[in-house]
């Protein structure tokens, strides 16, 4: 008899850090956060669970992975030499857009605010405010004003993305929150004034205008 040989099948590119990250983001996108296992991962990338361990300890750092993959790149996409006004808004909304893109990213931002996605955005907003010059004094109430507004924006997304099936129609649902707003203009007067606006509103629109706001306060100690 022929002496039997051993067939070692060869992945056609080594396993990664990055490309286990690239693996999580395309489930977690796809599938949501429930779905991201190793047992998930193992299938996806052909290999076993012990390679994938090697790089990667848990679940929890893996998702801390994968969140400061998709901010690094919101902040590393900032031109170098444009204005600091503009260059925030561009931060904040890349951020936004991350979130509206991968909503997951929201969950994570506001369930674990000191990973190193938050100081990613912290450090780019904080320069961009020494070079509009802002005082030193005014740098961390300032840039904590900025942050905070977008993290809350990511668990307003986040619990939305939790609530909220995915193919849920957006105008129906807010034209049956604005109806619940103006039920009662007698005790909500303000709030019945707002429910027309709320159901035409464009949350990027929105957001982008809170932005506004703040950098003009923020104009002001300069």
């Amino acid at each position: 008899m022929a002496p039997r040989t051993r067939r070692t099948e060869r992945r056609e590119e080594p396993l990664s850090r990055e490309r286990i990250v690239e693996a999580a983001i395309e489930i977690l996108d796809t599938d949501g956060e429930s779905a991201l296992t190793f047992r998930a991962l193992t299938a996806r990338l052909a290999t076993g669970a012990g390679a994938i361990y090697w790089h990667v300890a848990n679940k929890n750092e893996l998702l801390t992975a994968t969140t400061n993959d998709v901010i690094a790149r919101v902040v590393t996409d900032v031109v170098s030499d444009a204005d600091p006004r503009e260059a925030i808004r561009t931060i904040a909304l890349g951020v936004f857009d991350t979130i509206d893109a991968h909503p997951w990213v929201g969950t994570q931002l506001s369930s674990e605010p000191w990973q190193s996605a938050t100081l990613q955005i912290f450090e780019g907003i904080g320069g961009q405010l020494q070079a509009l010059g802002v005082p030193e004094r005014a740098q961390f109430d300032s840039a904590s004003a900025l942050v905070n507004y977008i993290l809350g924006l990511a668990g307003q997304y986040a619990a939305g993305a939790r609530l909220l099936a995915r193919d849920t129609d957006r105008s129906a649902f807010l034209a049956a929150v604005a109806a619940r707003w103006a039920h009662d203009p007698e005790k909500y007067p303000f709030m019945n004034q707002m429910a027309i606006q709320l159901r035409d509103h464009d949350d990027r629109e929105q957001f982008l205008a809170g932005i506004d706001l703040i950098l003009a306060g923020i104009g002001t100690v300069r």
